[in-house]
């Protein structure tokens, strides 16, 4: 693909579980595809599995993963969390909301990207509580 039209799956990151990349850049637009908190070994930030079964899952954790993955997925186009735009985050329980957003404001102010925050019913494995994709400008 060409400068101004180029897709990546970026090396070190979890493999995406279907044919997609991690990033699409079109023009100056960066596109960066649903990122969640699972590690290159398949393992999930934010979601610990006793011996017993018992599962304990942590939106802190998981909403301060997804930003790091994507701030290292927009790194490998040569940008950074300042350059985003606009983000949709998918929650599977909106009284996730005050914990998400505790952490999202950790990296972003007012003066950040637009936000969108929607209720799904459920992301790819069920121990995920969060999902975000995000748009960034970076010219080329």
């Amino acid at each position: 693909m060409s400068d101004k039209t180029s897709a990546t799956v970026v090396p070190g990151k979890a493999q995406p579980r279907g044919t997609f990349p991690h990033i699409k850049r079109a023009g100056d637009f960066l596109f960066v595809s649903g990122t969640s908190s699972r590690r290159p070994d398949n393992s999930l930030a934010g979601a610990d599995v006793d011996e017993m079964g018992t599962v304990d899952l942590d939106i802190r954790v998981q909403t301060r993963a997804v930003i790091d993955n994507i701030r290292d997925i927009l790194a490998e186009a040569g940008a950074g969390l300042d350059d985003l735009v606009e983000v949709s985050a998918f929650l599977v329980n909106m009284n996730d909301f005050g914990g998400y957003n505790a952490v999202y404001s950790e990296y972003f102010d007012y003066d950040g990207p637009t936000r969108t925050t929607v209720a799904v019913h459920q992301l790819p494995h069920p121990h995920l509580l969060i999902e975000i994709k995000a748009v960034a400008y970076k010219p080329v």
